[in-house]
């Protein structure tokens, strides 16, 4: 199976190329995104050596199905999906930082949590909380957006004192992301799993708030198996979920959490594969569609071909 691990394009009226950790980003006359979703895997803000298939077009198509369950709340940038593993839409000006809203004690919460910490982001957590458990309600853990390296825990307070957003907009944010948490825990209810914590990154288009990137697929999000949720918790069971937890795991095992000095360990055939399965899984689970695969013997140029025609049209 080839994997569509980078692109090197250079479409007409193009005025700028972005490599993300794993969108390839293109900029037409400044003001379209052409983005590509390749099937490159990043986890602790690392890149890691091999691209998994498909898992470029389970995040697009994923992201494309959520952008469009949730233009009633908040206008998006999406415009057009031309290809499986392409997106274009309108450029925005970002806020830099990303809304990372959780309503279970999951992920780098409860590694926070174990470590006796009991407050995150400037948000107190209660005691006597268990991993995985359900927060009283759900909460708003930001980060800072970088452009490189590591993104950072920040608190509300600090972002308006730092002026990184106004305290008009991000309280509007603050809104709006509460509301596609709650559409989305819905959505995934529906499917029988619990969304349980995601991210959220926003920007301005005309001075209007727009809902930017992707929304609810593994790579930012957590979602666990509702059927026997309570039954494991009460019995101190791990979760069934479905994200990319799994991944970061396995690395934490294998000695790598993407800290200084650390090598990322190797990668084989059949645990790129199994990756590969749980991104299927959770698409035909998140999505209740049949996964179709988009296998080509060229897919750099099927995805060309798709864009140029596209971008004809806009």
């Amino acid at each position: 199976m080839t994997t569509l691990d980078k692109t090197q394009f250079q479409f007409p009226k193009q005025t700028a190329f972005y490599k993300g950790k794993v969108r390839d980003v293109y900029t037409i006359e400044g003001n379209i995104l052409v983005m590509v979703a390749s099937d490159r895997i990043s986890a602790f803000d690392v890149v890691l050596p091999r691209g998994i298939p498909y898992k470029g077009q389970v995040l697009n198509q994923i992201a494309e199905q959520f952008l469009n369950a949730t233009r009633d709340i908040v206008p998006n940038w999406l415009m057009a999906t031309p290809h499986p593993n392409v997106s274009i839409g309108r450029m925005c000006q970002p806020f830099k930082v990303e809304m990372v809203v959780r309503g279970y004690l999951a992920g780098h919460a409860a590694r926070t949590y174990q470590s006796g910490l009991r407050e995150l982001c400037g948000v107190k957590l209660p005691e006597g909380l268990k991993e995985n458990d359900k927060l009283p309600q759900p909460i708003i853990t930001p980060t800072t957006k970088a452009s490189e390296g590591h993104d950072e825990d920040i608190s509300k307070e600090e972002i308006i004192k730092q002026g990184i957003v106004s305290k008009a907009h991000y309280e509007e944010l603050e809104k709006i992301t509460l509301k596609l948490y709650a559409r989305g825990q819905e959505m995934a209810r529906e499917r029988g799993l619990i969304l349980v914590d995601t991210k959220y990154e926003f920007g301005l288009y005309n001075n209007a708030i727009y809902l930017m990137d992707e929304i609810h697929t593994p790579d930012s999000s957590r979602y666990f198996y509702l059927e026997g949720y309570e039954e494991r918790q009460k019995k101190g069971e791990e979760q069934k979920q479905l994200s990319k937890e799994f991944v970061r795991r396995w690395l934490i095992e294998n000695g790598f959490q993407g800290k200084e000095g650390q090598k990322v360990p190797a990668m084989s055939d059949e645990w790129v594969n199994e990756i590969s399965a749980r991104y299927i899984e959770l698409f035909e689970k998140v999505t209740g569609r049949k996964f179709e695969k988009a296998d080509s013997t060229d897919k750099v140029k099927d995805v060309e071909v798709a864009v140029v025609k596209a971008l004809e049209k806009l």
